[in-house]
């Protein structure tokens, strides 16, 4: 087996993708080009729940660096561009009349990759819901899979014939769970009933997206899930169950639903009876094929349970690894290990792509290098358990590192650092770091 420290691109198989992803909120710039108010405006604007109430309205000004962007990212090496598309950017209600000025944004993005040889990779929402929508409840609305489609044959129209990929919704985990019942993302509701809906609505919204493009003659169709590797604090018996009840919750719910068309019973236990009425008739929709998998990891849980609280009755355990600045424990085995049990357990032979594995860093610029050797070292040792994992017999096609620039990084505003390429947030000069320059060399074809 290839050393960690020499790994380059020829010990991954031919065609392996190597990219970089952000999002459209969190890079673009949301007060450009006649984009709507959304959901994360509302959320910064309301006390206490971003670092210092920080927003994503000029975020990295991608809206009109995007050139400049592209260009560090081909320079790089690299092959291909994951960037997502702002529903209330393009139908600033989220319903009815377009915004051409959006639209155009998306179109000329696509083109710039493709014009310097890369492959444009399109997440179709993540998470910048119109605040138009969220008036009606947003992902607790049964229409909201509807509207969903109706905002993805738009895009569609405009971008698909150029699309390498679409996915469809990212980290649907993150847009109904950690939004609707812990709170800590927008909507910020703390509400088991509005989290099951939501849990069950958004992969109804996937289901009628994949619908939609495949009548648009689309064979290019993703979901992009985050998975974390789930651990019980202590082999007392209580642990362990928690552990499983929290793996159901925010491992197994939608991989199970998408793969094998049902919901796991230990997050039934708690979740059923919230769920809409005859929630069953929708899992044969949501549970049609699909042409592969986008794969979001970034750490280990270690789970307790919690006597004081009720239903799924978790608390997170402190561990013993070394932890980014999230306080994300580092543990590559965990990603080799859940590839490992995606293909044994869920998808087989269906490709899969890690579309999302970073870590964030108090990183700071001196003298106009930034020397980040902890996320160096994140990298090299998550691709080789990537690597291991193809050797196992993974249908893996694909990496990208999050994220291609520091940015918005949702409830902890401009702070936590995720990029390989600094960015000054007062100047928004951007400088790449020591990793992009590990990469850019790992990269190089020979």
């Amino acid at each position: 087996m290839t050393s960690i420290a020499s790994l380059t691109r020829n010990d991954f198989p031919d065609g392996f993708l190597f990219g970089a992803a952000t999002a459209a909120y969190q890079v673009e710039g949301h007060k450009f080009g006649g984009a709507g108010s959304c959901h994360w405006d509302t959320f910064a604007a309301t006390p206490g729940n971003v670092l210092r109430a920080e927003d994503g309205a000029l975020a990295c000004d991608q809206y009109h660096r995007y050139e400049e962007d592209l260009d560090i990212l081909k320079a790089g090496n690299f092959d291909a561009y994951r960037f997502s598309t702002s529903w209330a950017r393009v139908i600033p209600e989220g319903r009815g009349a377009v915004n051409r000025e959006g639209l155009d944004y998306y179109d000329r993005l696509t083109d710039a990759i493709l014009e310097r040889g890369m492959e444009p990779h399109v997440t179709l929402y993540h998470w910048e819901l119109p605040s138009a929508l969220s008036d009606l409840g947003g992902w607790t609305n049964p229409s909201i899979a509807r509207w969903f489609g109706d905002f993805v044959e738009v895009i569609d129209d405009r971008i698909g014939d150029r699309v390498a990929s679409y996915a469809t919704i990212n980290e649907p985990w993150c847009v109904s769970y950690l939004s609707h019942l812990l709170g800590h993302h927008a909507p910020g509701l703390r509400n088991i009933r509005a989290a099951a809906r939501s849990m069950h609505y958004v992969l109804k919204a996937h289901a009628e997206a994949v619908a939609r493009l495949r009548g648009h003659g689309r064979n290019n169709l993703g979901i992009v899930l985050n998975f974390e590797h789930t651990q019980p604090a202590t082999d007392d018996p209580r642990d362990i169950r928690a552990a499983v009840t929290q793996d159901a919750t925010h491992n197994r719910w939608f991989i199970e639903a998408i793969a094998k068309g049902r919901y796991p019973t230990e997050a039934l236990e708690g979740l059923e009876p919230y769920l809409p009425r005859d929630w069953q008739e929708d899992l044969k929709a949501i549970s049609r094929p699909i042409d592969w998998l986008g794969i979001n990891y970034y750490t280990r849980n270690l789970v307790a349970h919690d006597a004081e609280s009720p239903w799924p009755s978790t608390s997170p355990a402190q561990g013993h690894l070394a932890t980014t600045q999230m306080g994300w424990e580092i543990c590559p085995e965990g990603l080799e290990a859940l590839l490992l049990r995606l293909k044994e357990s869920y998808v087989g032979d269906l490709p899969m792509m890690v579309t999302e594995n970073g870590m964030a860093w108090d990183d700071h610029l001196r003298n106009g290098v930034v020397d980040d050797p902890e996320r160096c070292g994140f990298i090299r040792d998550h691709m080789a358990a990537m690597q291991r994992a193809i050797a196992a017999g993974v249908n893996l096609k694909g990496f990208f590192y999050w994220s291609l620039l520091d940015n918005y990084e949702w409830a902890f505003g401009y702070e936590r650092r995720f990029g390989i390429v600094h960015v000054d947030f007062d100047t928004l000069k951007r400088t790449p770091k020591a990793s992009y320059h590990m990469l850019k060399d790992l990269l190089e074809r020979t």
